[in-house]
This record gives C-alpha cells, sequence and structure tokens, in this order.
C-alpha cells in the first residue's frame, strides 16, 4: 500500500468534485443536502484558491482529499478530510491526519466539525487522531460537533 499526497490545483476541480461526491453521497441521501456534495467546477476552483487542498492518493489512484485553512498564529481548520468508501477503514485517513500535522508543523491548535450522527466520524476523530470534543451546535437543522485539538 502506498499512500502520496499531491497539492491540487485548478485543473483537478474536476477529479475533486468527484471525489467529494463519491465520498458524501449517502450524506446527501440522508440529509438531503451535504455542502460537500454535488459543487460544480467553478465552485470547486473559488474553493481550492480559498482553502487549499491536498489530494491522497492509495496506490497512485486519487481516493481522498485534504482540506485545510491556515487560520494564522499556528490555528488551522480542516474543512474535509474524506476518504471514497471503499477505501475506507484501512487506516488511510489516520495517516493523512499525521500528514497534515507533519505539513502544518507549527500547528497549535486543529479544529474541524462533523456530524453529531456520525458515530463512526466522532470515533476516528476521537480514537484514530486525539481530537476532543469542544461544543455541539445546530447548522440549519443538523446537529454539529465542533472538534479540536491542541499542543
Amino acid at each position: 500500500m502506498l499512500i502520496e499526497y499531491i497539492n491540487a490545483t485548478k485543473n483537478d476541480a474536476k477529479l475533486l468534485v468527484d471525489i467529494y461526491n463519491a465520498a458524501f453521497y449517502s450524506d446527501f441521501i440522508k440529509y438531503g443536502e451535504c455542502p460537500a456534495y454535488g459543487r460544480t467546477i467553478s465552485d470547486m476552483e473559488k474553493s481550492i484558491e480559498r482553502f487549499p487542498k491536498t489530494i491522497i492518493l492509495y496506490d497512485k489512484k486519487p481516493i481522498g482529499v485534504i482540506s485545510i485553512q491556515n487560520k494564522g498564529n499556528g490555528n488551522y481548520y480542516i474543512g474535509c478530510l474524506c476518504v471514497i468508501p471503499e477505501y475506507q477503514s484501512k487506516g488511510i485517513g489516520t495517516q493523512a491526519f499525521k500528514h497534515i500535522q507533519s505539513v502544518y508543523s507549527d500547528w497549535k491548535k486543529i479544529t474541524l466539525i462533523t456530524l453529531a450522527d456520525k458515530e463512526e466520524n466522532i470515533k476516528f476523530y476521537t480514537q484514530k487522531c486525539g481530537f476532543s470534543i469542544a461544543s455541539k451546535s445546530m447548522d440549519g437543522n443538523v446537529e454539529v460537533i465542533n472538534f479540536h485539538i491542541e499542543r
């Protein structure tokens, strides 16, 4: 198993849309909406400018995305860490988070948000990555959990 990471450019927008759609399809079906699902290529190009994205490759095949925003002073926000379903539960997401920590070596605090009823996400972030639950809040009609990890 060879895992590699490449920085996405605007030329990767369609590929990123495809990965996001595969990773978030079940959320779209369950909730009837999902901000990460169904983006246009133009929207993704704009998102790449604001939130740098890294493509996760598994044996040279693109299977996931990391999107992280530098908030300054060692604070980072993970907008997306996704792996398409058929490649989940193989340690790829955990390795991707370690990659984030090494690339952004000045990190003091990393935050993210996930849906409160996504038990597999909660377990992943708390048990595999060491995040703590900071709070719960409502995002529209959906409850979300705000996570953080500090050093």
